[in-house]
């Protein structure tokens, strides 16, 4: 089954690098996309806010540098834990946009 998501996003929030029990570290932030889409030949306007993070060496790499930038983000969705279905992107690259 595909679950692959690629974005071009606003990183709105970054939290603090954390680290995981395990020692993993994680950054978690909060994206915002905007644009014009065509659906069913039909043009308009759309917009959301998502929950992204990203793990391991790639959140040691880009923390503290991402909010406020223009990013690509590939990666996947899922629930944010087993008790909570709230969507997160698992974010697997990161490609910042120039401009």
């Amino acid at each position: 089954m595909q679950n692959r998501l690629v974005l071009t996003a606003t990183v709105e929030r970054e939290e603090a690098l954390r680290y995981t029990p395990a020692g993993i570290p994680v950054v978690e932030m909060w994206i915002r996309h905007q644009s014009r889409q065509t659906a069913g030949g039909f043009e308009r306007d759309v917009a959301c806010e998502i929950q992204a993070v990203l793990i391991g060496e790639d959140a040691r790499k880009h923390a503290g540098k991402l909010a406020g930038n223009a990013v690509t983000f590939t990666g996947f969705l899922s629930q944010r834990s087993l008790k909570n279905p709230r969507l997160v992107l698992n974010i697997e690259y990161v490609e910042f946009v120039k401009g």
